[in-house]
């Protein structure tokens, strides 16, 4: 049985943004940033389709970790009216650790998603989520920063990049302050509007 591997997978541009800075309620990618140019992908016909496997992928994982910003906005996600994104049955199905700087209780939402608060820092999120994750594999979801945080760490095995063939140059981006990383290319698969990489990170 294959041992079970923290993995994680970002849509990026071509110059590695995923997102805008300063995100907000009403700009959920920050300022100057249009989403479609970067998820088109995951959710125009007939793309989603031809990318199924892909996109199956994202939410294959026994738990899952988040940054707080992916979470929600600055202005609300410590509200306890706050959910998140996802409405009432968020994608996860299982357990999701918020990287948080304040305290507050689960939040247990449908279908089998609960957001767990965790202001202890990353190795303390992965512990929790490798436990919860009951022998599968444990995905950092993101954002960007969240994912760079643990790169730096070395706490990833793999990472699934999908690269969008448009730059932004400005924003949230992949592999800031992560020196001295070395990925192994295993697969590669795409089409005009979306290039998978998986990569093995090498350590």
């Amino acid at each position: 049985m294959e041992k079970a591997k923290v993995t994680s997978g970002l849509t990026v541009s071509l110059d590695g943004f995923a997102a805008g800075h300063n995100q907000s309620f009403e700009k959920p990618f920050g300022d100057g940033f249009d989403s479609d140019l970067l998820d088109s992908w995951m959710f125009s016909e007939p793309e989603k389709h031809r990318h199924k496997k892909e996109i199956d992928a994202i939410l294959d994982a026994g738990a899952f970790i988040m940054g707080s910003n992916m979470f929600g906005p600055k202005d609300r996600r410590d509200k306890s009216e706050w959910k998140g994104w996802w409405g009432d049955n968020p994608p996860y199905h299982a357990p999701v650790f918020v990287l948080s700087h304040k305290e507050r209780s689960p939040v247990e939402m449908e279908g089998g998603t609960i957001f767990h608060f965790v202001t202890d820092g990353i190795e303390a999120a992965l512990s929790m989520a490798k436990e919860a994750a009951g022998g599968r594999n444990v995905k950092i979801m993101g954002g960007a920063s969240t994912i760079n945080q643990y790169l730096a760490a070395g706490l990833i095995d793999e990472l699934w990049l999908h690269l969008v063939p448009v730059t932004i140059g400005v924003g949230s981006r992949i592999f800031e302050g992560v020196p001295n990383l070395r990925l192994e290319p295993v697969n590669v698969s795409g089409t005009g509007v979306v290039t998978h990489i998986k990569y093995k990170v090498v350590k």
